[in-house]
């Protein structure tokens, strides 16, 4: 039980940890079941297809001459560490902020792992339209855009309510 001096919000690591364990789990699915970029059709306008990303979001210094793996290491592992602190100072009614911060912190942690093990981010979620195909990404990927999204919207939940939304 985590007590009130520790972080009543830290229970929430647990969805961060569920994060990371489905993240592995489906790269690893993907790693064994795909052919490195090629598309398996799912449904019109979305394949699955295994990549490797050396670089960020968008292959943001995938071309680079291999800092970028330990660069994005550190920068995930330092993010990693103010999430959990910001986590364990919220108040017991910040439950959004909670959610939103467990699911980047499962999703960077998960993409670290990759950088660490393997040297590159597995993604194999690949969706496109016609001629114009959007980067693929993973799990670990959605989560954080989910969390970024929800702490987004907190914010205009907040300024519209002229404070802690959380608290109405």
């Amino acid at each position: 039980m985590i007590d009130k001096a520790t972080g009543p919000k830290l229970k929430w690591l647990w969805l961060a940890a569920l994060v990371i364990a489905i993240d592995l789990g489906t790269k690893a699915m993907a790693s064994a079941m795909l052919t490195y970029g090629d598309p398996v059709p799912v449904m019109p306008m979305f394949n699955l297809t295994l990549l490797h990303n050396t670089g960020a979001a968008f292959s943001f210094l995938a071309r680079a001459d291999g800092w970028q793996r330990w660069f994005f290491v550190v920068l995930g592992l330092v993010v990693s560490v103010v999430l959990v602190n910001w986590l364990r100072k919220l108040q017991p009614h910040e439950t959004w902020t909670a959610v939103a911060i467990a699911l980047i912190l499962g999703g960077a942690l998960g993409n670290v792992y990759d950088r660490v093990v393997h040297g590159y981010v597995v993604d194999f979620l690949h969706f496109y339209w016609q001629d114009w195909h959007f980067p693929a990404f993973n799990l670990a990927d959605t989560a954080i855009t989910i969390g970024a999204g929800m702490m987004i919207l907190d914010i205009f939940r907040k300024s519209a309510n002229g404070g802690d939304a959380e608290k109405e």
